[in-house]
């Protein structure tokens, strides 16, 4: 073989995550080692498979037809080394996960301690972020994530919750202060905790009642990172410092203590929970189809 596996694979890598710090951080590699095997490879075929700018990195006309026939031909033998776990007694090695911060708190608790337990060799690597990504891209096995924000030619399988609430709450101190609204419109004449995705985009509040669905944009004092900074806007609802709109479950325990009050309930919006999502492999990785089996076993 004219060059190293490891070296093919590093190439992939790279190409996939469209740049050596993206793929540094999917293999948990290093983005200066990455570039030594990208480069070596090159030297071994000699010819150039990559266009490098202080910017970005793109693949030459050689790169891309390389890239094409190697990353299923990699995946084949990713595959074939995976099936000497088959003749364990269990299933080995790390599974990693990419699932919005929303599951991590509401989903995966219920199901991590017991996949650990039943699966002992098995490391999972939970990679926590709500934007969109490429799992495989992203050097994941498989993702979570809501309907509508699932990857096209994907299996999906239902996980956690079938069906959710959007919740909006505020302290009883403020509702006290500033009066309690009694239509979603009311909301634009309140102080309102947003959330803003990493896109940029900021979350719209949606409410629906009786057939009627009412989209507002409302204002307010603080804007966090959805996901990783939500609890912020959680504590500063409980201090008094506006209405939050959330998962139910997520603000649950603080409407059970009376932390925050319920508000416009009838309009609380429903919608189907999450998916485990992963390529439709032929062979998947021992770690996968043992999460799969025992995430479909606990429906």
């Amino acid at each position: 073989m004219p060059a190293e596996l490891s070296d093919l694979g590093a190439f992939v890598a790279v190409t996939r995550a469209g740049g050596f710090r993206g793929a540094a951080k999917a293999t948990g590699g290093s983005a200066s080692g990455l570039s030594e095997a990208v480069r070596r490879l090159e030297t071994s075929l000699g010819v150039r498979l990559l266009h490098r700018t202080t910017r970005s990195v793109a693949t030459t006309e050689a790169g891309a037809r390389l890239f094409d026939r190697l990353a299923p031909a990699l995946g084949e033998v990713e595959a074939a080394l995976d099936v000497v776990n088959r003749f364990r007694d269990r299933p080995a090695g790390t599974l990693r996960l990419n699932v919005p911060v929303s599951a991590v708190r509401l989903v995966l608790p219920g199901i991590v301690p017991g996949f650990l337990a039943a699966y002992p060799e098995i490391c999972l690597d939970i990679v926590a972020e709500d934007g969109f990504v490429d799992v495989l891209a992203a050097g994941c096995d498989a993702g979570i994530r809501y309907e509508e924000r699932l990857e096209q030619d994907m299996i999906a399988i239902p996980i956690g919750p079938r069906r959710q609430r959007f919740a909006t709450a505020a302290s009883p101190d403020y509702l006290d202060r500033r009066g309690r609204p009694d239509h979603p419109r009311a909301l634009l004449e309140h102080a309102c905790l947003r959330g803003r995705f990493g896109s940029g985009a900021m979350t719209d509040w949606e409410f629906e009642r009786d057939g009627e669905l009412v989209r507002v944009e409302p204002t307010g004092p603080l804007i966090v990172r959805v996901g990783t900074a939500t609890d912020l806007a959680v504590d500063a609802a409980i201090a008094g410092s506006g209405i939050i709109h959330l998962f139910e479950d997520w603000l649950r325990p603080f409407l059970d203590s009376g932390a925050l009050e319920p508000v416009l309930e009838p309009w609380w919006q429903e919608f189907s929970g999450p998916y485990l999502y992963y390529p439709g492999r032929r062979y998947l990785p021992a770690p996968l189809r043992a999460f799969v089996d025992f995430v479909k076993a606990a429906r």
